[in-house]
């Protein structure tokens, strides 16, 4: 998956951004996104050549990602020991 690039990724547009370590959350046009669940969703939805992403699956799964993402930092909201995903 090193290849493939998780975390500079976006499916939306197909670009690569390099990040800095200190930057943890994506803004995609006003859709903001924690960079290492980002980046396990697209893992999850990596070809079988494990090189590139399938859009396709990126494109279908998206909603129901962006759903549970926006839970789950809900549920981490104000945890003590979070501080290095920057919820």
């Amino acid at each position: 998956t090193s290849e493939a690039k998780a975390s500079q990724f976006n499916h939306f547009d197909g670009t690569y951004t390099k990040k800095t370590l200190s930057q943890r959350w994506n803004d995609f046009n006003g859709i903001k996104i924690q960079r290492d669940m980002y980046s396990a969703f697209l893992i999850m939805n990596i070809s079988d050549a494990l090189k590139s992403f399938d859009i396709d699956k990126c494109n279908g799964r998206f909603e129901n990602f962006y759903r549970l993402h926006n839970l789950e930092v809900d549920r981490l909201t104000g945890k003590k020991n979070l501080s290095s995903i920057a919820i």
